[in-house]
């Protein structure tokens, strides 16, 4: 019988290639499959990050991920894809799928990995977060001694953001984009506009950090989270 392959999720980090793992640089270096996923463009941010680490010769298999209107995913590219990885791994070939940050921090990877992990063997190689990542290029530390952090996604509604940020003392918002202008309203509204800031494509070249408040009006900072301390610790 041929040996089944193993299907490793690899976080590639934030957008800095140096901040990819050895472990996740190793995997990559040898794989014969790789897959990732692209948008409507067809950029994927994954591949980018990973580009030095891709054997010349290997395989590549990118999976168009769409946003519906809802704001949900379109999960039929996921599906189509998956057929394909399977019977790869049925063929006892190993397969790599990037995900941007970490597999299991609102990672992509989560949709494959809850198709394919009852039938092969799957592997996650964590990778730095978006979260921490941020907060590294702001120079702000997320958290010190009994502070709670909160990461709370922008696409929640207004009541819910509310009652989340009401007694928040470290907060990181992602999933910005095009909900910033009502955040930063919610934010001006209960007083915490000027204790947040904006983090835009952290460590990637076109990186962009300034207080929420200094962003044009209109504006929708992709690739964006903001970092809000109302705490008490000094650190």
């Amino acid at each position: 019988m041929i040996e089944k392959g193993v299907l490793y999720g690899v976080g590639v980090g934030p957008g800095d290639p140096e901040l990819l793992t050895l472990k996740g640089a190793r995997l990559i270096s040898k794989a014969k499959l790789v897959a990732y996923p692209i948008d409507k463009e067809g950029r994927g941010l994954a591949r980018k990050i990973a580009a030095p680490h891709i054997p010349q010769g290997a395989e590549e298999l990118p999976v168009p991920i769409f946003k519906r209107r809802t704001g949900s995913t379109d999960l039929t590219a996921y599906d189509a894809a998956i057929a394909g990885i399977s019977a790869r791994l049925d063929a006892g070939d190993d397969v790599v799928f990037l995900c941007a940050g970490d597999p299991f921090f609102y990672g992509s990877f989560i949709h494959v990995f809850a198709r394919l992990a009852g039938r092969h063997r799957v592997e996650v190689v964590p990778g730095v977060t978006s979260l921490t990542a941020a907060a590294a290029r702001l120079k702000r530390p997320l958290g010190a001694r009994d502070d709670v952090i909160k990461v709370l996604p922008g696409t929640l509604d207004e009541g819910r953001l509310r009652a989340e940020l009401a007694d928040a003392k470290s907060v990181m918002i992602i999933k910005v984009g095009r909900h910033f202008s009502r955040i930063r309203a919610l934010l001006r509204d209960i007083g915490l506009d000027g204790q947040a800031a904006v983090v835009e494509s952290a460590t990637l070249e076109n990186e962009r950090i300034y207080p929420v408040n200094d962003v044009p009006d209109g504006a929708k900072p992709y690739f964006s989270a903001i970092l809000i301390y109302s705490g008490a610790e000094s650190w």
